[in-house]
């Protein structure tokens, strides 16, 4: 059984997480292949609301070993708080593991990451200030600590004993306290003992996994326009969310993936700064924001909002090589009238198709609109696309087809109930659609696609 990967096609905060979560009963692994808890799931699971950081989304389902792969920054205290509070609501998680690859998130890269923020000023690029940056800056430059130096005090004093004459030096230059190697070296010791049974080598595992038969799911946080190489840089996060990351932090070759799915909201999010064509400053984006809790899971900020824009969606499709998406949040979407869809640009009077690729472009750019009527009925109960109002289809159906791929999944609300569900789910070797004869001949698409649907993350 080959590997499926789960990928944002937006700003992030497509509704990865209950995606994952519904699709998490069929695998027997889960893996999160990068970022780190600046990054946030939240899955809903009745009337239980659990806000995940750092451990996947699988970990609610108990047959399930959740991993932490190797590009993953760990904060190991927010690590073990996590995993404490699900052991509080009953959740098992003896079966999560943690790359012994993973890079370590040290108290100097957070007091560094938000100290540089707040120098910025205006020209900040919007991190959570959870030390993210700093430390895949370390592991670039190979000062980084590792999970597997906190099983081993002697490595780790010596690495601590490396890192910190220069961590130091910029701690001074910004006005901070100088870090002392006893003091941190005491701290990780006491993370890694506490983390001990946890931390393991997590290639061997997925590897293991996918050779005796398994079906591996992998995860990843943020979303394509956030991607450091494919995104709106500088206004990124600093991994690869793209799917390609799964192949590098979760520990695969690309030939094991055989399906990439692609997460999206009807509507467009994004938190932090940088250009966003196609945001809603007035009424209709502040009832989208509060109708979809539009707060970050991480931070509690306001999300900004936007209508949906084509023009990242089909660069988003082509990076990830995405064979079918998941649609989210279209019953947020209820009572706005008309709904507005962007196809293109026109970014300094020429038109624009194709995403810009400097953030400088993106934000002279004015979006071009087509409109589609709304629809008032609430479609939390629907659960096949014939049930949608036939407004809705039409919506759903231009999606699909500024996509180019098949949308196989459509939530209607946050619980996993609440999700429309095609039969069928393209893999790489077969069509993204189905042949125009079956779209033709298929009752339940005659109005428009069939889809299943997750996430209100």
């Amino acid at each position: 059984m080959p590997a499926t990967v789960i990928v944002g096609l937006q700003w992030g905060d497509e509704g990865k997480g209950k995606t994952t979560d519904f699709l998490a009963e069929q695998v027997a692994m889960v893996v999160r292949y990068q970022g780190g808890d600046n990054a946030g799931h939240t899955v809903v699971r009745g009337d239980e609301v659990f806000k995940l950081h750092l451990v996947p989304s699988g970990v609610l389902y108990p047959h399930i070993t959740s991993v932490i792969g190797s590009g993953v920054v760990v904060n190991p205290a927010r690590l073990i708080d996590e995993l404490e509070m699900l052991t509080s609501r009953g959740i098992d998680v003896r079966r999560v593991r943690v790359s012994r690859a993973a890079h370590a998130i040290m108290p100097y890269h957070v007091a560094l990451d938000r100290s540089l923020e707040s120098r910025l000023g205006d020209g900040r690029v919007g991190t959570t200030g959870r030390g993210i940056g700093p430390a895949y800056g370390d592991r670039a430059w190979r000062l980084g600590l590792r999970m597997e130096d906190l099983l081993e005090p002697p490595i780790l004093r010596e690495r601590l004993a490396r890192a910190l004459p220069e961590k130091n030096v910029l701690l001074a230059a910004h006005g901070l306290p100088a870090a002392d190697v006893d003091a941190l070296c005491d701290l990780a010791a006491g993370w890694g003992a506490r983390l001990r049974d946890h931390i393991d080598d997590t290639t061997t595992l997925v590897q293991d996994a996918l050779a005796r038969g398994d079906h591996v799911l992998l995860e990843g946080a943020q979303g394509t326009l956030l991607d450091l190489d494919h995104g709106s840089y500088p206004y990124v996060t600093s991994s690869n969310p793209v799917a390609g990351g799964a192949c590098t932090g979760g520990g695969i070759g690309p030939l094991q993936v055989d399906e990439v799915m692609g997460v999206m909201k009807a509507y467009a999010t994004r938190v932090g700064a940088g250009p966003f064509p196609t945001e809603l400053e007035d009424g209709v984006g502040e009832g989208i924001a509060e109708r979809g809790h539009e707060y970050g899971t991480t931070t509690g900020r306001r999300r900004r909002v936007g209508w949906f824009d084509c023009v990242p969606l089909r660069h988003a499709v082509a990076v990830n090589s995405v064979s079918s998406i998941m649609l989210n949040k279209l019953d947020i979407l209820s009572g706005v009238d008309p709904v507005r869809l962007c196809v293109g640009y026109t970014i300094d009077g020429r038109r624009v198709d194709g995403w810009p690729s400097s953030a400088a472009s993106l934000a002279r750019a004015t979006p071009i609109y087509e409109e589609f009527a709304g629809w008032d009925e609430p479609i939390h109960a629907v659960r096949s696309i014939g049930g949608l109002p036939a407004n809705a289809r039409r919506y759903v159906t231009a999606l699909e087809e500024h996509a180019g791929v098949a949308i196989v999944l459509l939530s209607v609300g946050p619980e996993r109930s609440q999700t429309i569900e095609r039969a069928w789910r393209p893999m790489r070797h077969r069509p993204s659609l189905p042949p125009a004869g079956e779209r033709r001949a298929s009752p339940a698409r005659a109005a428009g696609p069939t889809t299943a649907g997750m996430g209100h993350a």
